[in-house]
């Protein structure tokens, strides 16, 4: 969600700020602005919309010296107005704050604050964190910072400056991202790696209740009673071209073609000899694994599609009972497990603030959990028993796209291995499996170049302001997943519903002004999805049809067919993607939309 950036050296303080800001565009923001110390006064310039404009008023009008702090906001308390922006400061304009995640507890500190005669400029939670600051404030602020920690609930990654210790940045966390980096004569801290990349590559992470403190020429973390802690520095290895759009147009479309090389590359990592079959280095015993008898699946949004299918291909591959839980319901609903019961936490940034929450509650029942993310070191990443990287690389888009195809793969090998445990699966069949596996990048390069088909069926369909999406089987989830995309970057109503429960309620709304896409490559459920499509046509539905190659039968349903490479059921759902997110893609730049950054959308959900 929010951004956050700070910088202390030599460097123009108001190009730095703001290329890290325009490197944390894709989480997600409706206003932005920063804060630096110039001449012992704190200079604040704050804009609501986009970068652009925050640009405009630091050409005319930059802040001065050498240490600074910026922010880009998405609403949660208090909607997109200046006064709502970031950085917030205190009653005697000494201390200003950037803040990332909510202050669950803020009324009632507000309350106290007021009383104290603390005069509050906005509506937002942030703005009691530099009043209580203020009010701790005896000429050091890292001790004022620790008080503050004890009175805060929720969950924050923050960072301070104050005009009377004008060279230092001091930041804390919880339960929310903060990294902190290492330059030569210069020192940052961001939310994301990414905002800092081009500085350094040298990174340090902040751990719960840590309190970093930021200088020119050093850096040290202490704990909350104020002892030093010592921090190991993580060497990045992530290029900047992989946060650059290079020939595209759009992050997203990037990110659809990169799908194939993606898949290639994990195939190669993953997928080496059949005996012994061991694509994942867990710490997880195999004989352990091998006597799971559950699975529980936690995950939000796009990631949560990607752990429908998983629940197929394990029940399916694995015979071992799996649920498949949303992550904020999973959280409160009491979930009865026992020592058995494996639990999956699958996030792409590895940050999301409900599948963390997930992870704990498993974690105090005494569950294991073997996480699938795409961030190393990310939250999820550190606290679960064992962590699998989708090695996607860095997703700028906000519309997931080529980490929801690298998650099913993961999971499909997953599947596989925990079948060999289980010894499920013969080594011929293995063999069969690795084979069918190897083709599929080249299937996906196949849809990627009929890329003009799906340009025509785009210009046909923008129009329309709704849309359902029907699946069966392992591609009920595909047909979540299209409806999320179309819907997240074109604001146009879609729903998903797997094809066997239209007839209980959805087929009401089918007539000739709704189009229907149908998601029926060649398998077991094949013929039962054929009815669907014929209980649509008879109400005269525009059937949007998602086939496998030389499919003749269901020319007679539709004339609007997207032909896909056959492949096994199992694996159909990661090639049905690419057509489905490339339909989004184009429907949404066809009505003019901003579709890396989609409005009320962020990258990496860090709020409850």
């Amino acid at each position: 969600m929010c951004g956050i950036i700070g910088y202390v050296g030599e460097r123009d303080i108001n190009a730095v700020l703001l290329s890290g800001l325009w490197k944390l565009e894709y989480r997600g923001y409706d206003s932005a602005g920063v804060a630096g110390i110039g001449d012992g006064e704190l200079e604040v310039r704050k804009v609501v919309g986009r970068l652009n404009e925050l640009n405009k008023i630091l050409d005319t009008h930059p802040i001065s010296g050498k240490v600074g702090i910026g922010h880009t906001r998405w609403a949660t308390h208090g909607e997109p107005i200046i006064e709502n922006a970031h950085p917030h400061i205190d009653c005697k304009n000494l201390i200003a704050v950037v803040h990332n995640g909510i202050i669950e507890n803020f009324l009632k500190l507000k309350e106290k604050l007021i009383k104290r005669k603390h005069l509050f400029r906005s509506f937002t939670d942030t703005e009691v964190v530099a009043h209580l600051i203020e009010e701790y404030y005896k000429d050091n602020l890292e001790e004022a910072i620790r008080k503050v920690m004890e009175e805060l609930e929720g969950e924050f990654a923050i960072a301070v400056i104050c005009a009377k210790e004008p060279n230092k940045i001091v930041c804390f966390k919880k339960n929310a991202p903060l990294i902190i980096g290492k330059g030569e004569g210069e020192n940052l801290v961001a939310s994301d790696k990414l905002a800092i990349l081009g500085l350094t590559r040298k990174m340090i992470i902040l751990e719960d209740y840590e309190v970093g403190v930021i200088t020119k020429e050093r850096v040290w973390v202490k704990d909350k009673k104020g002892r030093k802690v010592k921090k190991s520095v993580i060497v990045e290895k992530t290029e900047l071209i992989e946060i650059e759009k290079g020939e595209y147009p759009h992050f997203m479309a990037k990110e659809i073609h990169e799908q194939p090389i993606i898949i290639e590359n994990i195939l190669k990592k993953r997928v080496k000899k059949i005996k012994p079959y061991t694509p994942f280095n867990l710490t997880i015993p195999p004989e352990e694994l091998a006597k799971l008898t559950r699975i529980i699946i936690q995950a939000c949004g796009t990631s949560w599609h990607a752990g429908c299918v998983g629940k197929y291909l394990l029940e399916t591959f694995c015979r071992i009972h799996t649920e498949v839980d949303i992550s904020s319901e999973f959280r409160y609903r009491k979930p009865v497990m026992s020592g058995d019961t494996l639990v999956i936490a699958i996030s792409q940034s590895g940050e999301t603030a409900d599948t963390i929450a997930g992870l704990r509650e498993a974690k105090v029942n005494f569950m294991k959990v073997l996480s699938i993310v795409n961030v190393v070191g990310s939250t999820i990443a550190r606290e679960s028993d064992d962590v699998i990287y989708i090695d996607a690389g860095p997703e700028i888009g906000v519309a997931s796209t080529k980490a929801y195809t690298a998650q099913l793969m993961i999971l499909y090998l997953l599947s596989i291995y925990l079948s060999t445990l289980k010894w499920l699966v013969k080594e011929e069949e293995l063999a069969k499996y690795f084979k069918e596996l190897k083709t599929i990048p080249d299937k996906m390069r196949k849809i990627l170049k009929q890329e003009d088909k799906i340009i025509k069926l785009a210009k046909k369909y923008y129009k329309f302001e709704n849309f359902i999406f029907l699946g069966r089987g392992v591609n009920y989830p595909s047909a979540l997943e299209g409806a999320l995309k179309l819907k997240e970057i074109s604001y146009i109503h879609t729903t998903g519903y797997p094809a066997g429960e239209m007839k209980h309620g959805p087929i009401a709304l089918i007539d000739e002004k709704l189009p229907v896409v149908c998601i029926n490559p060649k398998g077991s459920v094949y013929e039962k999805m054929l009815n669907n499509m014929e209980e649509v046509k008879t109400r005269k539905g525009k059937i949007i049809a998602i086939v496998t190659e030389g499919d003749e039968r269901v020319k007679k349903f539709t004339n609007d067919i997207f032909y896909i490479p056959r492949s096994p059921e199992a694996l159909s759902p990661i090639l049905v993607a690419l057509p489905l997110q490339l339909l989004a893609y184009h429907i949404a730049v066809l009505r003019g939309l901003d579709v890396d950054k989609p409005r009320n959308l962020a990258k990496s959900v860090t709020v409850e």
